[in-house]
């Protein structure tokens, strides 16, 4: 375990000039609706890597571990409970170097394959094209496809696009009618290339914007499906990235991605899931929080060359992304998440919220045993699960989707942490001044006509006191839960899975429009106003 460094150095920065005792005051516009909060927004992924196909989604047929036609049964269970809208596969950097093909037909004829970008395992391919969209239909979700543009061909990927969507007499139709699907499947999302700036070719914007014109030219909509067609988009602050894609692509894609993640070590390290000292925790929060100027950033490229708003933005991997568990196998990404990943779960979504009139989807990395993800199960085959606080932040926010955004202004407390702390100990080149307030509160219209409205308090010691006008808005009752714990690093685990879980909220006091909600240090609340 490495020791604490320094004694942290915390600098506040007070928005409000309120003494510790007052309440603080803000205020929900219900009067004053914005967009949409799409459901996709509440995506996942799942890509080849490590246990979070194989061990994580899927045992097989004959796994002694219980199964839904090889779809291991907690899991499938858990995800159905969480209303997953949207699922992206088969990667990620894996992605382009996927080869269709080898994963359809009899299980026991399929060619294995060397999983070159993450730990060269080894893959017997017994989970492909069809276990991947009958998993998406059994969980009545949105299948997300990533095509193979980094090592593929433009003929290789427009018979996929016909084996899944074609339902004429083709020849890729016939392929899969004679592979046991007689009806094609529905695909809306198709990702043309992954990264394509890094581990899907190391391509220049301008080289892969002239390969995405040629590939999406032999990307058929057949009868009965359409696609919504994703260009390979930027890395966080590569704003150029953006700008060429706008000009060079256009509207010829329906949405451009964007990917963006969370970590705080120092010396060439992203620091522990779970040994964390005051200063990375805050610093952590400020650089998940920092989403919100890229975001900004990229729509306002987006703006400039799509003021009709014709392109969509798509946060299709995000999260934190830790150092791999002692004792893990290398190149598998397997990670613990704790209490501290709720809140970056949770001030992300809020964030998506406020710019949901551009960003129409985001999918978490990832979705079992992968980096920040909802679920994670054992790795010796004993047939254990336990879900994490990340999960309980998306299932407590489900009310979210589908909802009407309403603006909340509330007034915080901001923590920074000292810059030179970061200059002596980190060599990361986006090491610097990470400002977090506080609090961040998130607040919609449902569709069935109440309110919700998430609160976090992130402060490791202080409770807050909010109270809320509600604009507009005459509500009669209000119930909740709140997710916290001891510590900020506190985790489940498979010996202890219930040491973060949500419990019910009772500090919440509703008259008309005015609202009272006592949030604790370090916790996150939801409440339903009807």
């Amino acid at each position: 375990m490495r020791k604490k460094l320094v004694t942290a150095t915390i600098a506040l920065v007070c928005a409000v000039t309120a003494t510790a005792a007052d309440n603080v005051k803000a205020t929900i516009h219900a009067d004053q609706p914005g967009a949409k909060i799409n459901r996709e927004i509440y995506g996942q992924f799942s890509e080849h890597l490590g246990s979070c196909i194989y061990g994580g989604l899927w045992v097989g047929e004959n796994s002694q571990i219980p199964n839904i036609n090889g779809y291991r049964k907690d899991v499938f269970e858990a995800l159905k409970a969480l209303k997953v809208p949207v699922l992206r596969w088969p990667g990620g950097c894996f992605a382009d170097d996927y080869h269709w093909m080898d994963g359809i037909g009899p299980k026991n004829q399929r060619p294995s394959l060397r999983n070159n970008n993450w730990g060269g395992t080894i893959e017997d391919n017994s989970f492909g094209t069809h276990e991947f969209l009958n998993l998406c239909e059994m969980l009545g979700c949105e299948p997300y496809i990533s095509g193979n543009v980094g090592s593929g061909t433009v003929k290789e990927m427009a018979q996929w696009v016909e084996y899944m969507t074609s339902d004429g007499d083709t020849p890729m139709a016939r392929l899969r009618r004679a592979n046991g699907r007689d009806k094609a499947w529905k695909v809306k999302y198709f990702g043309i290339g992954n990264e394509a700036w890094g581990c899907g070719g190391n391509m220049t914007p301008e080289y892969y914007s002239d390969e995405f014109r040629k590939f999406n030219t032999y990307l058929r909509d057949y009868t009965g499906n359409k696609l919504y067609r994703i260009g390979s988009g930027a890395s966080d602050y590569d704003y150029n990235w953006t700008t060429v894609l706008m000009d060079k692509i256009g509207n010829r894609m329906q949405g451009v991605s964007l990917h963006y993640y969370t970590c705080s070590g120092w010396e060439g390290s992203k620091g522990s899931a779970t040994k964390f000292d005051t200063d990375q925790y805050y610093w952590a929060l400020g650089k998940c929080l920092e989403i919100e100027d890229v975001i900004k950033k990229h729509k306002a490229i987006m703006d400039k060359a799509d003021p009709k708003h014709e392109v969509d933005l798509l946060v299709d991997e995000w999260g934190t992304w830790w150092d791999e568990e002692p004792g893990t196998i290398s190149g598998h990404l397997y990670q613990q998440n704790a209490l501290r990943d709720a809140f970056v779960a949770a001030l992300s979504l809020n964030v998506f919220h406020r710019h949901t009139d551009r960003v129409k989807m985001a999918n978490i990395a990832q979705v079992v045993n992968v980096l920040q993800s909802m679920i994670l199960t054992d790795q010796e085959g004993t047939g254990h699960m336990v879900l994490t606080p990340t999960y309980h932040v998306f299932q407590m926010y489900t009310p979210f989707q589908e909802a009407t955004y309403l603006p909340v202004d509330l007034n915080s407390e901001i923590v920074q942490v000292n810059k030179e702390y970061f200059k002596e100990k980190q060599n990361a080149k986006d090491a610097g001044y990470r400002p977090c307030p506080l609090l961040s509160a998130s607040a919609a219209k449902t569709t069935d006509g109440g309110i919700i409205l998430a609160v976090t308090n992130v402060s490791l010691d202080k409770a807050q006191t909010i109270d809320f006008d509600i604009d507009g808005y005459n509500g009669k009752s209000v119930n909740g839960k709140i997710l916290t714990s001891k510590n900020v690093a506190d985790f489940n685990d498979f010996n202890h899975p219930n040491v973060v879980a949500p419990a019910e909220f009772k500090d919440a006091k509703l008259k008309k429009n005015k609202l009272t909600v006592k949030v604790p240090a370090k916790s996150i609340v939801v409440l339903n106003i009807k």
